[in-house]
C-alpha cells in the first residue's frame, strides 16, 4: 500500500473538529492522520506506557504528556510490540521520527531537548504514512496559545 492510500485510511472529514482527549490528530502538506489514543499524562503512567500489551490496533496509540518541556528517552523493556515513537515540542511539532523500535529492547531511544510530548504508534505506520519532522498534531494537551495546530483551526 503506498503512503498516499495509507494515509487516505486514516484521513479524517473535512468537517473541523474540537479537540478530543481520546485522538489526536496529525497534518502536513501531504494530508492529515488521525488517532484514537489514551493519555499517559502522569508518573506512574507514562511509566507503565503500552508495556504487556500483545496487540495495537491499526489506528490507535498512546500520547505521552510532559509537565514541561524536556529531554526525554523511552526504553521498550516488557513492551511486545514493534513502535514508532512521535516526539514533539511545546506547539505540537514533530522533532523526531524513532521508526519501528523493537520488542523487549533495553536501549535508550532518545527525543532530544524540548519535548513535550511523544505519540507511539505500530511500528512501521509512520513511514507507511510519511510523517516526518515538521508535521503538526492537535490536541487539548497543547497549550493552545503556542500550538502550531491550534484546535479552533479548521483543517
Amino acid at each position: 500500500m503506498t503512503g498516499a492510500a495509507v494515509l487516505a485510511c486514516f484521513a479524517s472529514t473535512a468537517v473541523a473538529e474540537s479537540c478530543r482527549e481520546d485522538v489526536a490528530m496529525l497534518r502536513s502538506d501531504a494530508g492529515t492522520a488521525r488517532f484514537r489514543i489514551e493519555v499517559a499524562d502522569d508518573k506512574q503512567e507514562r511509566a507503565q506506557g503500552l508495556m504487556n500489551r500483545e496487540t495495537l490496533s491499526k489506528s490507535a496509540g498512546m500520547l505521552f504528556v510532559y509537565p514541561k518541556p524536556q529531554s526525554v528517552g523511552f526504553w521498550m523493556k516488557n513492551t511486545l510490540i514493534p513502535l514508532d515513537m512521535i516526539f514533539m515540542d511545546e506547539t505540537g511539532t514533530v522533532k523526531k521520527v524513532h521508526h519501528e523500535a523493537q520488542p523487549l529492547d533495553e536501549s535508550p531511544i532518545f527525543g532530544g531537548d524540548g519535548i513535550l510530548a511523544v505519540l507511539e504508534i505500530n511500528g512501521g505506520l509512520a513511514r507507511k504514512i510519511g510523517i516526518t519532522e515538521g508535521w503538526a498534531m492537535r490536541h487539548n494537551a497543547i497549550d493552545q496559545s503556542k500550538a502550531a495546530w491550534p484546535c479552533s483551526e479548521s483543517q
